[in-house]
């Protein structure tokens, strides 16, 4: 049977991933785990999510379902957040007797599970409709992200995926500061990337796949395989483990992101790769934020911005200038577009008139008077007009990225990208 679970943290603490953790560890009283569990990024934009909405998948051979479909309600009812106000845990249950019945159904259902905004009704109505075993508590917001998870296990070659080795925390530890060393980290990804990204962001000198809150994760390494994802963690240094899970995940794979052609057809809370040319040159905010504008081929603009916590991404932003063509990914909220990542496709020529120079000495005219053009006193050569030059632009066409520290988890990274043109900006 296929077990589906989501919405069992909170902004507080907890993690889903750690109870499919332990999940996978007791189911095996029951049966036998047939495959490795399955991490699934939902909607980054979901303004009721918890922290990155996510929700997990475990694959179990059994005599028992029964008893497996029990053991985890009462590990959801213990471990579950059920005093924050965002947690609805949602549990799904299918049998290997519905597997072929429910495999494309289910696959649309995850596609749009991340690309879209679903209703908790349609979570429960498809649940009743095919007559799948379900749990849900609360309102079973969860229901939704079960059921997506579930619908990724039964389509395991239909998506890209990558891999995550996520090391949690002794329950004791819950809530104190990590101890971690940091340089281990370093190490790991020197040794592991691009086989591996996201353990640290080099030019902000930041560990960055270390949690923070008060959950139970200690750290997470992102990578291509399940071999290198396990190499780059047992160079980490830090505080004991006490389990770890390896997922199959789809973060970062721009799964979440919808191609369009035009800005009517963008939408909030959704996600999207776009192309325009800059209209309105970066302007930046208070708080640091820097924002511009694009403008399709109808003529319809949409805001753009680089915000505080993507950092020296900004320097770059800072540099477009109106009539520079790019494609744009990223999520909208308020009508806006937060940057993942730009690709410059085609620079626009920018000139500047001066003085034209002397052709002896090489130095620049000086005024001979109003209307009288241009003369080199020491020359003696003179000139009817100014001249118009092309200026260097500071910035070279190509793919760039926000750095690590800002990256969502659905955004695929450029260590991922197999192009020429790929700026890792900047650069490792």
């Amino acid at each position: 049977m296929i077990i589906g679970i989501d919405d069992t943290d909170s902004n507080e603490g907890m993690c889903t991933t750690y109870l499919g953790a332990l999940l996978l560890e007791e189911l095996q009283e029951y049966g036998n785990i047939e495959t490795l569990p399955l991490l699934v990024r939902l909607n980054p934009t979901i303004p009721y999510k918890t922290r990155g909405n996510a929700a997990v998948a475990l694959k179990l051979k059994t005599d028992f379902p029964e008893k497996v479909i029990a053991h985890v309600r009462s590990r959801i009812g213990e471990f579950a957040r059920m005093d924050c106000e965002k947690t609805n845990p949602g549990a799904v249950f299918i049998q290997e007797k519905d597997y072929e019945r429910l495999q494309a159904l289910l696959m649309s259902f995850l596609e749009e599970a991340v690309k879209e905004v679903i209703e908790i009704k349609k979570a429960k109505d498809l649940i009743s409709e095919l007559g799948i075993a379900s749990k849900g508590f609360k309102n079973g917001r969860g229901l939704i992200g079960a059921l997506a998870a579930c619908g990724a296990m039964l389509n395991p070659g239909k998506w890209d995926f990558t891999f995550e080795h996520l090391a949690y925390r002794e329950k004791e530890r819950w809530g104190t500061p990590r101890d971690v060393d940091k340089e281990s980290f370093f190490e790991a990804d020197r040794k592991t990337y691009p086989e591996t990204w996201d353990t640290v962001d080099l030019a902000n000198r930041l560990v960055v796949c270390v949690s923070h809150s008060a959950d139970p994760v200690l750290f997470g390494i992102r990578g291509e395989s399940q071999e290198i994802v396990n190499k780059a963690a047992a160079l980490i240094r830090a505080e004991p483990v006490e389990r770890f899970a390896v997922y199959r995940t789809n973060q970062g794979t721009d799964m979440h992101l919808i191609p369009v052609q035009s800005i009517a057809e963008i939408r909030d809370m959704h996600s999207y790769r776009l192309e325009g040319k800059v209209s309105a040159a970066p302007k930046t905010l208070e708080g640091g934020h820097v924002i511009f504008a694009v403008r399709d081929r109808k003529g319809a603009e949409i805001d753009c911005a680089a915000f505080e916590p993507t950092k020296n991404f900004r320097s770059l932003i800072r540099k477009l200038v109106p009539g520079d063509l790019v494609s744009l990914s990223g999520s909208v909220t308020s009508g806006t577009l937060n940057i993942e990542k730009i690709e410059i496709k085609a620079l626009a020529q920018i000139y500047r008139e001066e003085n034209p120079k002397c052709p002896r000495c090489g130095k620049h005219m000086k005024s001979a008077g109003k209307g009288q053009g241009f003369r080199c006193k020491k020359c003696e050569t003179s000139s009817l007009s100014k001249v118009r030059s092309e200026i260097n632009r500071d910035l070279e066409a190509g793919i760039y990225e926000v750095p690590p520290c800002a990256r969502r988890h659905l955004a695929k990274p450029l260590a991922r990208e197999k192009r020429q043109d790929v700026r890792i900006f900047p650069s490792r």
